[in-house]
């Protein structure tokens, strides 16, 4: 078997239950005008422990489908979201 993809991106949302939704980045160049353009994609991965929280830098790694819309299980959470402050509610990306 082939190697496994892993991705690294922000967490966007955990209000489901052992559930993540995470948004990663690439970099792909315009066909037509050359340009480089930030891209996103959003993938949904399972988080068994629920540790990752909003705003988390996180890598995923793929795996078997796990339900209708999940291909993906947190490996590793790099870096913790600074704490926000309490009473502003502020959007993340």
């Amino acid at each position: 078997m082939g190697n496994k993809k892993e991705f690294t991106g922000i967490v966007t949302s955990n209000k489901m239950q052992k559930t993540i939704v995470v948004k990663i980045m690439h970099l792909s160049k315009h066909v037509k005008y050359g340009k480089v353009v930030k891209r996103y994609n959003k993938f949904k991965a399972h988080d068994e422990k629920g540790c990752a929280k909003i705003g988390d830098t996180v890598i995923i790694e793929e795996t078997r489908p796990l339900s209708k819309d999940k291909r993906f299980m947190l490996k590793e959470v790099l870096k913790k979201a600074e704490v926000m402050h309490s009473g502003v509610k502020e959007e993340i990306l």
